[in-house]
């Protein structure tokens, strides 16, 4: 299932390139941050469901975690927050956690399939 979060561009006043750009550099910053209980980035997981930046750059990011039990469901959004957060020229950060829809294996990309051997 290749169900990549969306981030919206109609009616943004940051020119296309740019958008284009910062997108590319907050799926790398969240590709950064790990499930400590599987050895797969929280974006190859399919953890995070939306990432809005709006006009201020600031990002909103909507994610989930494998199980509303997770051991670093607290520290998780902070981590995320701090990857994001990283990146020049981005704003505020947010992170949502939602549990719905839940989670389930379908939502992980081929790469983290393949990392985890569920081929």
């Amino acid at each position: 299932m290749d169900d990549k979060p969306t981030v919206p561009e109609p009616g943004s006043t940051i020119p296309k390139e740019e958008l284009e750009q910062l997108t590319a550099d907050i799926v790398a910053a969240l590709k950064t941050v790990y499930d400590p209980e599987i050895p797969a980035d929280i974006y190859e997981l399919g953890l995070v469901y939306k990432i809005d930046v709006d006009d201020a750059r600031n990002v909103a990011i909507d994610m989930t975690l494998t199980s509303p039990g997770c051991p670093v469901a607290a520290e998780m959004p902070g981590w995320v927050e701090n990857a994001v957060g990283s990146i020049p020229g981005i704003g505020q950060v947010s992170v949502k956690l939602t549990f719905e829809p839940p989670w389930d294996k379908d939502r992980m990309s081929d790469e983290a399939r393949l990392l985890l051997g569920m081929y």
